[in-house]
């Protein structure tokens, strides 16, 4: 599987590109659309690689330099930029507002909660 990505990345050489169907082997399911690929999934291989040592590492930059035979600056500057890169992802996103109603609809929050919620979103 890694070696598919692996093939997959190398062919489109960074350039953007949209996946149009996802197969759930387990299920054998299938899913058609229009998909982006997670940030990390649009990396180079190697930089998916020198992020995989990293996380495998866990965030030393000491264990880093061992890795790859390279001083603490060339490896902050490499994180730096990958880092400069990607997005933050927002792990605890607000509700929408149909998500706050249904929520007050079902009884998991009192009206008061909505209205909290509701006005902290403008």
């Amino acid at each position: 599987m890694t070696t598919d990505w692996q093939a997959l990345t190398r062919l489109t050489q960074g350039r953007h590109m949209t996946v149009e169907r996802v197969r759930l082997t387990d299920d054998d399911l299938v899913i058609e659309g229009s998909f982006e690929l997670p940030q990390l999934a649009q990396l180079s291989v190697e930089d998916q690689v020198f992020i995989t040592a990293f996380v495998k590492s866990h965030g030393s930059i000491k264990e880093m330099e061992r890795i790859y035979g390279l001083s603490y600056p060339t490896i902050k500057a490499r994180l730096t930029r990958l880092s400069d890169g990607l997005e933050f992802v927002e792990t605890n996103p607000s509700p929408s507002r149909v998500e706050i109603l249904e929520r007050l609809a079902g009884g998991d929050i009192t009206p008061d909660e909505a209205i909290k919620e509701l006005e902290a979103q403008k």
